[in-house]
C-alpha cells in the first residue's frame, strides 16, 4: 500500500476510484471509526465512514449519500480538509477527508458494520491502512506524540 501526492500524474494508466470521507469529531473531540462490513474487501479493518462518489455527484452530496446509507444520519456542513492517494492491490482510490461536526439523527449500522468513538492512540484494530495518515494529521494537529494507533499484527 501506497500513499501518494494526490495530484500526481499515474505512469501505471490506472484512474483514481474518487471517495468521500467523513471525519466525524463529536463535541469532546473524539472521531468516529466505523468498521469495514463482512463480504468487503478488509472486512472487519476500521476506518472513517463514506464512499464512493457517483458520476455527477459532488464529494459532499456523496458524503451526505453515504452517511445516509450507511449509518443513517444526515450531517450538516462537510468542511474539506485533506485530500490523498492510497494505492490499494485491488484500487487505486483518491480519498477526499471531510471534516463534519454537526449530524442529525440516531447512529444505525445500516451494513452490519460496528462504531466506536475514538481518540489518540487509537484504541480498536485492525487500522485500513487509508486511514492511518488521518490519525498523523490529527496528531500534528493536536500536538500529540507517539503511536497513533496499533500496528496490525499477523491475526489480522
Amino acid at each position: 500500500m501506497l500513499v501518494a501526492d494526490p495530484a500526481a500524474p499515474r505512469a501505471d494508466g490506472r484512474e483514481p476510484v474518487d471517495v468521500a470521507v467523513g471525519v466525524l469529531i463529536d463535541t469532546d473531540g473524539r472521531f468516529l471509526l466505523t468498521s469495514r462490513p463482512p463480504g468487503k474487501v478488509y472486512a472487519g479493518y476500521w476506518e472513517f465512514p463514506g464512499g464512493k462518489v457517483e458520476h455527477g455527484e459532488s464529494v459532499e452530496q456523496a458524503l451526505r449519500r453515504e452517511l445516509r446509507e450507511e449509518l443513517g444520519i444526515t450531517i450538516d456542513a462537510a468542511r474539506p480538509w485533506h485530500e490523498t492517494l492510497v494505492d490499494y492491490p485491488h484500487a487505486l482510490v483518491r480519498l477526499h477527508f471531510c471534516q463534519v461536526f454537526a449530524w442529525h439523527g440516531a447512529f444505525e449500522m445500516r451494513e452490519g458494520q460496528a462504531m466506536a468513538w475514538q481518540t489518540l492512540p487509537v484504541q480498536v484494530r485492525p487500522v485500513l491502512p487509508g486511514t492511518v495518515p488521518v490519525l498523523g494529521w490529527f496528531a500534528a494537529e493536536r500536538g500529540f506524540s507517539g503511536a497513533t494507533h496499533a500496528a496490525v499484527t499477523p491475526d489480522h
